[in-house]
């Protein structure tokens, strides 16, 4: 067996790593959960939409005329299966990555298994709307959403703002790009010295939550249920890196998620439960727009995406026919 024959053959490819997603996908048929979300991303548009379109042609008697046509077939195309047509492009694309991995090239009857391959798998995308996999199978319809999100998100995907827009955009959020600044935080603690104490003292902790959001004084809360603190927070604005000296990881991440005035449920530690409440924040300075304009040029890229995502969403519903029940159960 030559190697453009066990290139094709079941499962085996001389070198799969060299061909990229979209043509190893072609070559090679895998089983399921071995297959990426990016190679099949070309497969689920077409059974979303180019197999449909073969299958209303063929419903309409185009089939036979298309089996017809020989070589009089339309000029981008290499076949026709069904009425769908598998474009020139992608086949001379399969057929310049299989080149490189051949030094003597390819000879006809590789060309040939070339496109016996791609007529294999268009088949398989039609059978595959046909026994509506796309709304049966649960897997293959999150990878069809995905594709087709990533088909709208691609046309922005390398937007390249102009310098002045781009810096519009960071002046305009530059609390977004700023470091993560300094918070001044107050706790009760309640300790636990074993862990047979671990019950009493989150009662505690949740009587102190339950009686602080309710109205009561922060500090008499704190005198009547807390506990002495290990290293007392100061009371003064910290910077991250400090607070988590004090409080921990777990507990200097709640802190600092929480809106000004918020009071966090029992977070855990390894010394006991803290409840929490950020008196203040202060926002960090922000870097200058030359030492993050990669991230700033990637958060761009992310919103335009996000905008062009919901637009293409809109104009879906607005040309679809949608009913939702008034009183959902």
């Amino acid at each position: 067996m030559d190697d453009a024959t066990r290139c094709f053959a079941g499962n085996l490819s001389p070198h799969p790593d060299h061909l990229p997603g979209g043509e190893r996908s072609l070559l090679l048929p895998q089983s399921p959960p071995a297959v990426a979300r990016r190679p099949q991303t070309r497969a689920l548009l077409l059974l979303a939409a180019g197999a449909a379109l073969g299958i209303v042609l063929a419903a309409a008697g185009l089939v036979g005329h298309a089996r017809g046509l020989g070589d009089s077939l339309p000029s981008d195309a290499v076949a026709v299966v069904n009425g769908q047509v598998i474009r020139t492009e992608d086949y001379e694309r399969v057929v310049g990555a299989l080149t490189q991995d051949r030094r003597d090239g390819l000879a006809d009857g590789d060309r040939r298994r070339v496109v016996d391959r791609l007529i294999d798998e268009e088949l398989l995308l039609q059978r595959g709307l046909e026994l509506g996999m796309a709304r049966s199978d649960s897997r293959v319809r999150k990878d069809l959403t995905f594709a087709v999100i990533d088909s709208v998100m691609a046309d922005v995907g390398d937007t390249q703002p102009s310098e002045a827009r781009l810096r519009a955009f960071y002046d305009k959020r530059r609390d977004f790009f700023a470091g993560p600044g300094r918070l001044r935080v107050r706790q009760i603690f309640c300790r636990t010295p074993t862990n047979a104490d671990a019950p009493m003292a989150l009662d505690r902790a949740q009587q102190a939550v339950r009686r602080v959001r309710a109205g009561e004084d922060f500090d008499a809360v704190k005198r009547a249920l807390g506990d002495p603190e290990l290293a007392p927070l100061p009371d003064a604005p910290l910077p991250p890196t400090k607070l988590t000296d004090y409080l921990g990881p777990t507990a200097a991440r709640t802190a600092a998620g929480l809106k000004r005035g918020a009071i966090s449920d029992p977070v855990r530690s390894s010394t006991g439960y803290h409840v929490l409440q950020l008196l203040d924040r202060e926002a960090g300075p922000a870097p200058s727009l030359d030492e993050i304009k990669p991230q700033v040029l990637a958060e761009y890229r992310r919103r335009a995406g996000d905008r062009a995502l919901r637009k293409y969403l809109d104009d879906l519903r607005s040309r679809a026919d949608v009913a939702v029940r008034q009183k959902l159960p």
